[in-house]
């Protein structure tokens, strides 16, 4: 699945907005460089535990595959000017620095373009290029807080809760393949290159979606709700006799099937409940009876009447029992990475499927510098004496 095929990308990027973005590029056929500083590079090979034999750290092994490694300098003359001649045949140059470190180190947008005026930049940070926040230092749990997700994660009444997932991160990362992808599409009708400026804030606030626009709407401000849903009922997760299951009662066409999976054909005629609407004025009262008669019998008995009338409804897996998941595992969403360290190692596959191409070529995470003399060599036709003149001067490795 070469989507991206032939498209070079330079990957200044560290943590996991941006690495989580590149991946996604290099999943999906693009040939991403990881430009990293020479001494411990990016800081989430370190980050942990669990580690892997060796010390290597899984966080940094789920969000790296598909790279290679260039150990660089860029602080020292030598280094700027070996990325300029990298930047002068790449397709992408993908950066999170905070907002002007690229120009303090001579690297900024007008800069690049100039050399290269098919290049498209994109620069993921906190909260963006410009306003009054732009030199906040900033992490996924500071744009969850900021862009509204913990006010309205979590039960009602409960203190501010996170989202399980580190969405102010990934969100960024999607929404920065997403704009790459554009930009690289209007390269091919103009020849121009562009510079995205990608604020994580600003992708949490998109994120708020219907949300936002019910605020408007009636003026409430929207609040932790548990699994609830606000314009739904019976939409969550219930206890059965041995755990939890969700239904999700979207549309009235489900409401019948849901009132004789649970034995009460007659609710379907209750005028508290024959509608959403209604079934919403008398929420406490259809909940509670609801729960009374979930909890007689167990998850899997209730998912098998619920199917049988087709009414939206799922158990609650946990990460391993996801991972062992049949359909997930005819999706291919689990894949094996031939690790030279550690052999046969399970990564994610991708959700992207193109073409009746369900699999995914899995090269592992590169080691720090294990690709940067053939990539000088490959690239840039450096020769074995120039190479080695700048490893002795420190800036490659």
């Amino acid at each position: 699945m070469k989507l991206f095929d032939g498209v070079r990308v330079l990957d200044l990027s560290r943590m996991l907005a941006g690495p989580y973005g590149s991946m996604l590029l290099a999943d999906m056929g693009a040939d991403v460089v990881k430009v990293e500083e020479p001494g411990a590079g990016d800081p989430m090979r370190a980050m942990g535990p669990p580690f892997l034999p060796g010390g290597e750290s899984a966080y940094f092994l789920a969000i790296n595959r598909n790279k290679k490694s260039l150990a660089l300098d860029l602080a020292t003359p030598a280094g700027r000017g070996v990325f300029l001649e990298l930047a002068a045949q790449a397709d992408v140059v993908w950066e999170n620095f905070r907002p002007d470190v690229m120009s303090r180190l001579g690297l900024g947008y007008d800069v690049l373009s100039a050399l290269n005026p098919r290049l498209v930049m994109c620069s993921l940070s906190a909260y963006g290029q410009d306003g009054p926040y732009r030199d906040w230092p900033a992490f996924d749990l500071a744009l969850q807080a900021m862009g509204g997700a913990m006010s309205i994660t979590g039960a009602a009444g409960g203190g501010p809760v996170r989202m399980g997932l580190p969405m102010g991160d990934l969100a960024g990362g999607l929404f920065g393949a997403l704009s790459v992808a554009g930009a690289l599409l209007r390269r091919t009708r103009t020849e121009r290159g562009a510079h995205v400026d990608l604020s994580l804030l600003d992708c949490q606030v998109s994120l708020l979606s219907y949300l936002a626009q019910y605020f408007w709407t009636d003026g409430l401000v929207p609040g932790p709700m548990g699994s609830a849903h606000a314009s739904v009922v019976p939409y969550g997760a219930l206890a059965t006799r041995d755990g939890h299951l969700i239904v999700a009662v979207f549309a009235e066409k489900f409401w019948r099937g849901f009132c004789v999976a649970i034995g009460h054909p007659e609710w379907e005629r209750d005028p508290r409940f024959a509608t959403n609407r209604d079934r919403l004025s008398n929420r406490p009262t259809l909940m509670t009876l609801v729960g009374d008669v979930l909890t007689t019998r167990t998850t899997d008995e209730w998912l098998s009447r619920m199917q049988a009338e087709g009414v939206p409804a799922a158990p609650i897996l946990g990460v391993d029992r996801v991972l062992e998941d049949p359909q997930v595992k005819h999706r291919q969403m689990v894949v094996e990475m031939k690790h030279p360290r550690h052999g046969a190692t399970a990564t994610l596959g991708t959700p992207i499927k193109c073409d009746g191409e369900m699999g995914l070529d899995v090269t592992p995470p590169p080691r720090l510098g294990e690709h940067t003399d053939a990539l000088l060599r490959g690239l840039l036709d450096y020769d074995a004496g120039r190479i080695e003149a700048l490893r002795q001067a420190g800036v490659i490795k």
